[in-house]
């Protein structure tokens, strides 16, 4: 396994050495409009492309249960805020539209037709399941998107998406590994009983089979209040060296670990991946007296108290656009901070080359295989040699996750630096 061992209290560590890698209908129900439109720099959709505002769009869903993510446009617009009132990007304006997707195909759909519409340059950090429906509404209109969180199989195929992270499939990879050296026997995986959840089976089994690991695949619903047979399925004998992970939503998370506390196991190690667990799922869970104390837990990024987050933070504690409580840990936000730091750096690239910031500019300079590093990840390249060599998941360019562990019910780094999990993406063999 290659990891990085540097400390996160300036920036994360990036690679020394860059590796070559081969390479619908219309929406008429009116409840689905997005209507949600954020004045960051001019009114609503009317004048969304007038003057020589840069238009870009955030969508995610709100108003729908569990899968909410109000942070994410909350924070755009913000940005939106906080870039302006420091003169814009390069002289320009930055409108930022946001967009509720209805956590459904409609609804996405309808977003990336309402950013089509405004002539919006990119859409940025958008948080949607619905890949097979908006992503062909934005590949026709030739119009990119800018770290997605990685629900989807398109946002890791479609050649407008660049993703900033590794979704799911990172996540689970690089979990499995974390539980090999934590010595754990058995691993029982609790995840949604979905055509998802379903691939997450074959990147933990990969993960977990040089190690001789037994894997038990428990399906749950994707909402419920009652996981008390989930959980006693997972727990099976509560045997030392039994270990279960949660790739659940942070809401069924939370519930599931209220039906694994009732049933007191001795033995068992908790463990779970970022968007499943995140801080405030450790503090409404009992922080240091609660289930999650101790449990491994791996993400995409370093956690919140990182100093690399302290941009972030600083623009929560300035925003004044009114918008929904920013809750800094939630890797959402994260990923919606780290895209718009992706876009930024586009735009200074491009005008510093003289070239006009648009949807074509900004796709044709991310393809060129230009490294982008903002500081927060690994750095980025979506060019053609970079690619992962995988039908389905080619733009999966970033594979590296960081270890962590609930400690005194903060969630702090197991180790520093990231870890990369390519081989097990790959299905190839452990690093010697």
């Amino acid at each position: 396994m290659t990891s990085r061992r540097d400390s996160f209290q300036g920036r994360p560590p990036v690679a020394r050495r860059r590796r070559r890698r081969p390479v619908a209908a219309a929406v008429t129900a009116a409840a689905l409009l997005p209507t949600l439109f954020s004045a960051s720099a001019c009114g609503g959709a009317a004048d969304a492309s007038g003057g020589n505002d840069l238009t870009v769009m955030t969508w995610a869903p709100s108003g729908t249960g569990s899968a909410d993510r109000p942070g994410m446009t909350a924070l755009a617009s913000a940005i939106g805020q906080d870039v302006n009132i420091k003169g814009g990007l390069n002289g320009r304006r930055l409108r930022v539209i946001t967009c509720n997707e209805h956590n459904s195909a409609d609804g996405a759909r309808a977003c990336a037709q309402q950013a089509v519409d405004a002539g919006a340059a990119a859409v940025i950090g958008s948080y949607s399941q619905w890949g097979e429906a908006f992503m062909p509404v934005l590949e026709r209109a030739g119009i990119p998107l800018i770290g997605g969180y990685g629900l989807s199989q398109p946002e890791f195929s479609s050649p407008l998406s660049y993703p900033v992270d590794g979704g799911l499939p990172a996540l689970i990879a690089g979990n499995g590994r974390q539980l090999v050296d934590a010595g754990c026997k058995t691993v029982s995986l609790v995840r949604p009983d979905t055509p998802a959840g379903d691939n997450l089976i074959g990147y933990l089994g990969t993960a977990l089979r040089p190690a001789g690991i037994r894997l038990q695949d428990v399906k749950a619903p994707e909402q419920s209040s009652d996981y008390a047979p989930v959980a006693r399925k997972a727990i099976g004998k509560d045997e030392p060296g039994n270990c279960v992970t949660s790739a659940l939503a942070a809401e069924p998370t939370g519930n599931l670990l209220d039906s694994y506390r009732r049933l007191t196991p001795k033995n068992t190690r908790i463990a779970s991946v970022i968007g499943s667990v995140q801080q405030s799922v450790v503090d409404s869970t009992g922080g240091d007296s609660g289930p999650l104390n101790g449990a491994y837990v791996t993400s995409w990024y370093p956690p919140e108290s990182a100093k690399i987050w302290d941009g972030l933070r600083g623009v929560v504690r300035a925003d004044t656009t009114g918008g929904s409580t920013i809750d800094v840990s939630d890797p959402g936000v994260q990923t919606t901070w780290v895209a718009y730091e992706v876009f930024k750096m586009v735009t200074q690239k491009l005008s510093e080359a003289g070239k006009p910031v648009t949807a074509k500019s900004i796709a044709g300079l991310l393809d060129s295989g230009e490294g982008i590093d903002v500081g927060l990840t690994p750095p980025l390249n979506w060019g053609a040699t970079n690619m992962l060599p995988s039908t389905a998941s080619p733009r999966l360019v970033n594979t590296w996750v960081t270890y962590q562990v609930v400690k005194n019910g903060r969630m702090t780094l197991q180790q520093p630096g990231f870890v990369d999990v390519r081989w097990v993406l790959t299905g190839g063999r452990p690093p010697a």
